[in-house]
């Protein structure tokens, strides 16, 4: 499992979101609620719609039960994990690296 920090979030990250389309992903809110889904978008606001969503601790959560679909406001995203069979962690390094080279560059 790979977290996502909303810290971390840049539009190359909104692209890389995109490629996660119908996977399961569970989003940790900034009130600890973590909620497992299946992602059907993401915005470069980092807003998720997430179809199938459940509440992971559902005694703790009950009120989420009946929700089957969900929309997410990016705002009060805390970390979003992420299945490690679905993202290849090379093409993500790669694409960090590049995006730190271009501000380095950009702030000379």
């Amino acid at each position: 499992m790979l977290f996502f920090s909303l810290g971390d979030y840049s539009q190359s990250s909104a692209s890389f979101f995109k490629t996660l389309v119908e996977h399961e992903i569970t989003v940790e809110l900034k009130n600890e609620v973590q909620i497992r889904g299946t992602l059907k978008s993401v915005d470069q606001y980092l807003n998720i719609k997430l179809d199938n969503a459940e509440a992971v601790d559902e005694m703790r959560w009950p009120h989420l039960c009946s929700t089957k679909d969900m929309f997410i406001r990016g705002s009060v995203v805390r970390y979003v994990h992420l299945p490690s069979g679905a993202v290849d962690t090379a093409l993500l390094e790669d694409a960090t690296r590049r995006e730190a080279e271009a501000a380095k560059n950009k702030a000379k």
